[in-house]
């Protein structure tokens, strides 16, 4: 059975100041503002988030033009937050052309790279890079080298392309895995130890420490969810009373009937104008690692 999630729709970071990520991203990898806004009450209220109301956001895209986008919303600083130290999304994950060429660019931006440009075990033609946005969001920044028609990644249609893959941490990955399949139907994916060096280096950890790994896809071709498995003495990610956890904070799938899940969600859900949404109706149900769950609703309008 397919997947109940069809694919990524709109991630939402939070952040300091919107404007510096939207010229950040609009100057570096080529996202443009489509829209301007402030969060309204049904938002906030499907967050279970009040102080987000009235927060002024903006919605991104990418150059290529493909309806996935990403959300800049502002949030007060936290002053504890570390990237990649705690439960929730972890990563946005990104296609692109070629991180290499993209990684020397970078190096010259407003963005912190984290990791460099590197091709992954046991998949040789795919490279990635990492970096850091200023709110802390990491974005991880994928190319496939190899033939085009034999690839399981999207066409990036620009120098940086699109999200495809949501990274979310917790506890056990096992365990973060079953739930998903338990809820959205998603494929029960093997578990295997995987050696990450930029979350190794952003927790202190030893150059072999493996951290438990799954990979899944939606129900739509190239988009997946990652599930990373962290260590004891990691958590649930902290943040300001009322407001959306700082860096990668929401992501937002499309689904094509909300009763298909048996799910509770953190308030009745609601019918949304703007981009992402189109008025469709929209709720937000949170997973095992505190993750914010965005589900679109494309039966009904």
């Amino acid at each position: 059975m397919a997947s109940l999630l069809k694919r990524i729709k709109i991630v939402t970071v939070a952040v300091p100041d919107v404007d510096e990520v939207a010229a950040i991203y609009r100057k570096w990898i080529g996202y443009k503002v489509v829209e301007r806004g402030k969060v309204s009450a049904d938002l906030a209220a499907l967050w279970a988030s009040p102080a987000m109301k009235g927060r002024p956001y903006v919605t991104m895209q990418p150059a290529s033009g493909v309806d996935v986008f990403v959300r800049a919303v502002e949030i007060d600083r936290v002053g504890n937050y570390r990237p990649m130290t705690s439960w929730g999304w972890g990563a946005i994950e990104i296609i692109c052309r070629d991180p290499r060429p993209l990684s020397r660019k970078l190096a010259q931006s407003d963005f912190i790279v984290v990791g460099r440009p590197r091709f992954l075990n046991g998949y040789p033609t795919i490279c990635a890079m990492q970096v850091q946005g200023p709110g802390g969001e990491i974005l991880y920044l994928t190319a496939d080298t190899g033939p085009k028609s034999k690839s399981i990644l999207p066409d990036p249609g620009a120098e940086v392309g699109r999200p495809f893959v949501m990274v979310v941490a917790s506890g056990s990955s096992e365990r973060a895995v079953k739930w998903y399949a338990k809820h959205f139907k998603m494929k029960k994916a093997a578990v295997k130890g995987a050696t990450i060096d930029i979350i190794q280096n952003a927790q202190g950890l030893p150059p072999t420490h493996p951290f438990p790994m799954g990979f899944v896809p939606m129900s739509e071709a190239a988009h997946f969810v990652e599930f990373d498995g962290y260590p004891a003495g990691t958590g649930p990610r902290q943040r300001n009373h009322g407001q959306l956890p700082p860096g990668v904070a929401v992501a937002g799938f499309e689904i094509t009937d909300l009763r298909a899940t048996k799910l509770k969600f953190l308030s009745k859900p609601a019918n949304l104008e703007g981009i992402g949404y189109d008025g469709r109706r929209v709720a937000c149900t949170v997973g095992p690692g505190g993750e914010l769950i965005e589900l679109i609703e494309l039966a009904n309008k």
